[in-house]
């Protein structure tokens, strides 16, 4: 029998890609809908649970393919019911996924690279460098593979990598995730974050529904390219006025994430220039709290008094703007985190051994 690592995983085809493989095979059209079904609707693992399927089609799939499901490789528990998952990445490589609950709702936040290469100042990730995108794969393995998948209310792309420097991939997972043969979502589930790379975000709002968060963490254009790069490229300002002709007032959302530092960007200076980028009413406002890294010392978290003025402000101005409930700090899963603490921890012991 074929090594499994050798066997192409059908996780991650879509309907299109389903049909090729079956009509190669000399399997009759209808046998990809019930892979589908079976993948993404039943969530099975091995072919030998599709009863559907006949078995000498079953032996001809698992000759070549595997389902492809992967359950992470490890996890970590918050002490406030945050859960954060590693999934292998191939080549010694991991990316993690982060499941936080809160009442009726369940949240879980994937990766869409390994590292990233924005290179954002304050992220333990873009501090790792970049080692290649994830396939769609891998992305939606992360959604059917953790342990309380079937209690999933929302998909957020805001954990390691910058999504649209790999939108084939992310399409595909979107794609996968509401279409009627794959889950089945309404796009109102799924959040794409993005630092803002401009021309990619465009054919995300052309052509998906999915909600928007723009990480701005300043609108002052030298500060923001003094921390995030990409703003030599893609002014924030260009980012929002582009994104302000789209429709955020009614299906879909968007919003800007707002890193507060304490004497950097959260005064009212700061506040009214955030203001003057916001396109419309539409828009909300995501105030986070900096979780600090070790190499970042010069950047301190806001106060909370500072914090609910600068919130204050920008409500007494027609922006609804909250501050965020942070998750998951005691496991390194919080905004900025995620992926640093594991990879070290795992290269030590490389080391020992």
């Amino acid at each position: 029998m074929e090594n499994k690592t050798q066997l192409k995983p059908l996780v991650g085809m879509n309907l299109r890609e389903l049909r090729e493989v079956t009509a190669r095979l000399g399997m009759p059209r209808f046998t990809a809908t019930q892979l589908a079904q079976w993948i993404y609707d039943k969530r099975v693992s091995t072919f030998d649970e599709m009863l559907n399927i006949s078995k000498a089609n079953r032996d001809r799939l698992s000759a070549e393919y595997c389902v492809g499901l992967e359950p992470p490789k490890s996890s970590v528990k918050s002490e406030d019911g945050t859960i954060k998952y590693l999934f292998d990445a191939g080549n010694n490589l991991a990316v993690e996924a982060v499941y936080i609950p809160e009442d009726d709702r369940a949240t879980l936040c994937i990766s869409s690279q390994k590292g990233c290469r924005m290179n954002c100042y304050f992220c333990m990730t873009g501090r790792q460098g970049y080692h290649g995108d994830l396939t769609a794969h891998q992305i939606i393995n992360q959604v059917l593979s953790v342990p309380n998948a079937d209690k999933i209310t929302n998909v957020v792309f805001m954990g390691m990598g910058e999504p649209l420097d790999n939108l084939d991939n992310v399409l595909r997972a979107i794609e996968i995730m509401t279409e009627p043969w794959g889950l089945a979502w309404s796009p109102k589930r799924i959040t794409v974050s993005t630092v803002g790379k401009k021309p990619e975000l465009k054919i995300l709002c052309e052509q998906t529904a999915v909600h928007i968060a723009v990480s701005v963490h300043t609108a002052v254009p030298h500060e923001r390219e003094s921390l995030m790069p990409l703003e030599k490229i893609y002014h924030i300002a260009d980012v929002m006025e582009m994104l302000g002709k789209y429709d955020f007032a009614h299906q879909r959302r968007l919003s800007v994430e707002y890193i507060m530092w304490q004497w950097f960007n959260d005064d009212i200076q700061h506040a009214e220039a955030l203001r003057e980028i916001i396109p419309n009413e539409h828009v909300r406002v995501n105030l986070i709290r900096y979780h600090m890294i070790p190499e970042v010392q010069k950047l301190r978290t806001s106060s909370d008094e500072r914090m609910a003025y600068f919130r204050d402000y920008l409500n007494s101005r027609g922006i609804t703007c909250t501050i965020r409930r942070s998750r998951g700090e005691d496991i390194q899963a919080a905004c900025g985190m995620l992926a640093g603490k594991v990879k070290t921890q795992e290269r030590n012991k490389t080391k020992k051994a």
